[in-house]
């Protein structure tokens, strides 16, 4: 073997610590925004946490970023040597350190399982936290939403709705612009209309009439009185058989949950054609007695 060679092998072996130091830092961990990695608390402090995920640095959780509630203890949320996930929202600086968010990811999450109670057509408890001209702003898991003064039941003293806990379904889920418009009033409605059935007699109010019908109140949904539905006579005009506040019974023929809509029917109810015209009175005071015909006649 050559002696040359031979002396030339130690200096190409040889690994100093600085050597091994600057290897480190030129080592990439491939930590990128956007990435959701696991890591394990560390230390806690008043202006955030410390957290280890494998880095060459502790990643940073501002106090800000800790979770979508108000938080004053961080080992609520965040118990020393707890493993969880977290979103990291700031790359590496020049100290190899990431900055990380449990709150974003929570909020991720949030929207995501909102998205699917839309789609199933789920209702939710909201809490009111505040009023503007519009309506109310509501907290639905930590995520701010509006519901219009035009879908609360509540539309003159919405200040007294501040702290209130209020049942809401979906009007609007928008999870690129953070936008979440809710209902009170169509959650009632659909409430309402999950005790309505096909073949039942309501009574309800009349809250307007049109040419083509008359719209009656029954406890928050409302249902149409089809000018055909009136009477198995021609009706030439509804204003002359009705008025609004007049409270009228009727047999439900049809339920469209989709659209909200109840089609109801006296007609049904008549002993003969024209009887709604002739004694409308009559057939209203005996509407129960002959409700079990009508339905039959509906349900055929």
């Amino acid at each position: 073997m050559n002696s040359e060679s031979t002396r030339s092998q130690p200096a190409q072996t040889s690994f100093s610590m600085d050597d091994f130091a600057k290897a480190l830092e030129q080592h990439s961990y491939e930590f990128q925004r956007g990435q959701v990695v696991r890591g394990k608390v560390e230390t806690h402090e008043s202006d955030g946490a410390y957290v280890d995920i494998g880095g060459k640095s502790l990643a940073y959780v501002p106090a800000q970023e800790v979770s979508l509630r108000r938080i004053t203890d961080l080992s609520v949320v965040l118990p020393l040597e707890e493993e969880m996930d977290f979103l990291i929202i700031r790359e590496q600086d020049e100290d190899g350190q990431v900055t990380l968010s449990r709150r974003q990811l929570e909020e991720k999450r949030v929207w995501e399982n909102v998205l699917e109670m839309q789609e199933n057509k789920q209702s939710v408890q909201v809490r009111v936290t505040g009023v503007n001209k519009g309506g109310v702003t509501v907290n639905l898991q930590g995520l701010r939403g509006f519901i219009p003064r035009s879908h609360l039941s509540e539309r003159e003293d919405l200040d007294a709705l501040v702290g209130q806990n209020l049942t809401a379904t979906f009007l609007e889920v928008n999870l690129d612009a953070k936008k979440l418009v809710l209902s009170q009033r169509e959650a009632q409605r659909s409430v309402a209309i999950s005790h309505l059935e096909i073949g039942q007699l309501v009574e309800g109010k009349i809250v307007g009439i049109k040419p083509f019908g008359v719209f009656v109140d029954l406890n928050g949904v409302t249902g149409l009185l089809h000018i055909k539905q009136v009477s198995q006579n021609f009706i030439e005009s509804l204003p002359t058989l009705f008025q609004t506040g007049q409270i009228v019974k009727a047999m439900i023929t049809n339920i469209d949950e989709g659209k909200n809509r109840i089609s109801l029917s006296t007609r049904v109810l008549e002993n003969y054609p024209g009887e709604m015209v002739e004694k409308m009175a009559e057939v209203m005071e005996s509407a129960e007695a002959r409700a079990a015909r009508a339905q039959q006649q509906i349900m055929q």
